[in-house]
């Protein structure tokens, strides 16, 4: 059958059984969305304030789905707005396919209105991207781009298409998704080795990643846990992979960490990381981390071995099956005595301030209280989001959204967007810093647009809450650029933008205006004053140890 360039794009789309788009239209796009205008009753187009918004709500639509996010942008501006967005779903290896629209192929390298080379962007920061100048490899593009940003390592792509491309017309025929390459492939011998090693140590400790919930591995890491009886610590991209209330929870690990989860790794003899990278934020000082054990290393991607800590032994494969495989080779053990001493770790830092009426601990659990098991945690970056890998109440997979790897301010509007779309039967809260959220805070107008109901709790301090801390402690209290003292209303802006507002100075206001939102159809915000001087603890600073925690 005959189709024009924009409607392969809508029906290469519907073969992937994608129903959910966003995205902002511009010149170079009209004719896609021209075609989406006959396909409006099977793919819903969600338009954002601004395109970066739209690649964060693709974003959060992929995390809390486990779906493809797919989003799209006209050429020029449009398409570098994408960038951050795709940055961030690149560190953090979410599928998403971003589908941009250039100027005709005759006017590319003119310096046009509006053009850029958006494939030499985004080079670095996608799996892969294709530059899109002849029909004829339209829909063979856009099928590589699902199945590429879904295997192995999963990752963003992009396909650039030019707009005459868009508009020629070529024979289509309806094709079934590409199969994704295998997973890699490990012997019997490397999980025989495996195998030994944790059935002989004495101390062991599992360190896993986002890699685990990405694979869908959640009842093969608890029952490795159980059968081999180690404590597990985790980093804040696989929060709710183990339950927080699991006696073997050490908690998180790294900087903003546990004392028991860090401790435990630099006491054991043995430690098992799966689906984890062991960023800098993780292995602050690669030299002296675990420097009592011997490390394993399981993960999908070959690049990440040896990459940032020297192991000693590993299995390149997916985290399910691998622990498919392990799993009849691990014996039934008992480390009671081990088990016993690391659990009692302190396990959370509470630093007593005077005269403190609002903390953000209390907060946190007091929306926890409020809400369910599957309720959908985002966040933006800095303390806000810190407190809540520390305190949110963990339960489940996909329900903690955060930018791990780029660390993006003004990713959680956009995230929760898509995350409430993506969840429409489920409760979305947004935890942000008003630093965090004077950058995307133009997508009320979307989540009031769409009548989503998503209560955002700004925790207002008036200063850029993280680098003030660093400035106090490491930098002689120069608080350079971060004591900003901005005059925003939150709740008139809410109102402006049609949503409700509120703002709290104590917890006891603040579980009433919670309460209040609750029964609210459409966006909350909620404003709570807190103390510029609360800090992230306990702190291992850049560099350093567990012998250099700040605890207070």
């Amino acid at each position: 059958m005959k189709r024009t360039g924009s409607q392969i794009v809508m029906e290469v789309l519907l073969e992937h059984n994608v129903d959910t788009v966003f995205g902002y239209p511009g010149g170079a796009a009209l004719n896609v969305y021209d075609a989406l205008y006959d396909y409006s009753d099977k793919i819903h187009h969600y338009i954002t304030a601004h395109e970066q918004g739209a690649a964060h709500a693709a974003d959060g639509y992929a995390r809390s789905t486990g779906k493809t996010g797919v989003v799209f942008s006209t050429s020029g501006p449009g398409a570098t707005n994408l960038v951050t967005g795709i940055a961030t779903a690149y560190m953090d290896s979410i599928p998403m396919v971003a589908i941009t629209c250039n100027v005709s192929d005759n006017m590319i390298g003119r310096d046009s209105f509006q053009e850029i080379s958006i494939t030499g962007v985004t080079l670095p920061i996608t799996k892969h991207n294709y530059f899109v100048n002849k029909i004829e490899n339209l829909a063979d593009a856009l099928r590589n781009a699902f199945r590429i940003a879904n295997e192995g390592r999963k990752g963003p792509v992009l396909v650039d298409i030019t707009k005459d491309v868009t508009a020629a017309t070529t024979d289509y025929t309806p094709h079934k998704p590409l199969p994704l390459e295998p997973h890699p492939k490990f012997s019997e011998k490397e999980i025989n080795q495996v195998a030994k090693i944790i059935n002989t140590c004495k101390r062991p400790v599992l360190y896993f990643g986002g890699g685990v919930e990405a694979s869908d591995a959640r009842d093969e890491l608890y029952e490795l846990i159980q059968k081999a009886d180690m404590p597990a610590t985790y980093t804040m991209m696989a929060a709710g992979v183990i339950d927080c209330d699991d006696p073997k929870n050490l908690g998180l690990i790294g900087m903003h960490g546990t004392i028991a989860a860090n401790k435990a790794i630099d006491q054991a003899d043995l430690v098992i990381a799966i689906g984890t990278r062991f960023s800098d934020r993780v292995a602050l000082n690669p030299k002296r981390f675990a420097p009592k054990a011997a490390i394993i290393q399981i993960d999908i991607d070959a690049s990440e071995i040896n990459k940032n800590v020297l192991i000693n032994y590993s299995i390149i494969g997916d985290t399910k099956d691998v622990l498919q495989a392990l799993l009849p080779k691990i014996e039934e053990r008992k480390h009671t005595e081990w088990v016993e001493q690391v659990t009692s770790y302190q396990k959370t830092v509470r630093v007593p301030m005077k005269g403190a009426k609002l903390r953000p601990k209390e907060l946190i659990e007091a929306t926890c209280d409020l809400t369910d098991k599957d309720t959908i945690y985002v966040t933006d970056v800095g303390q806000h989001q810190m407190w809540a890998a520390q305190y949110v109440r963990h339960h489940k997979t996909h329900r903690f959204l955060t930018s791990g790897g780029l660390g993006t301010m003004g990713f959680g509007y956009g995230a929760a967007i898509g995350a409430q779309v993506g969840n429409p039967d489920k409760r979305v809260i947004h935890f942000t810093g008003d630093g965090s959220f004077h950058m995307n805070l133009n997508e009320g107008c979307t989540a009031v647009s769409y009548d989503l109901p998503i209560i955002t709790i700004i925790m207002d301090n008036k200063v850029l809450g993280m680098v003030y801390q660093w400035q106090t402690v490491f930098y002689n209290k120069h608080y350079s650029q971060t004591v900003l003292n901005r005059k925003t209303d939150f709740v008139k802006v809410a109102e402006g933008f049609g949503a409700t507002g509120f703002a709290c100075n104590t917890l006891d206001e603040f579980k009433d205006a919670f309460q209040k939102a609750l029964k609210i159809n459409g966006p909350v915000w909620i404003a709570c004053n807190i103390d510029k001087e609360e800090r992230v603890l306990p702190m291992i600073p850049n560099g350093g140890t567990i012998d250099d925690m700040i605890k207070d």
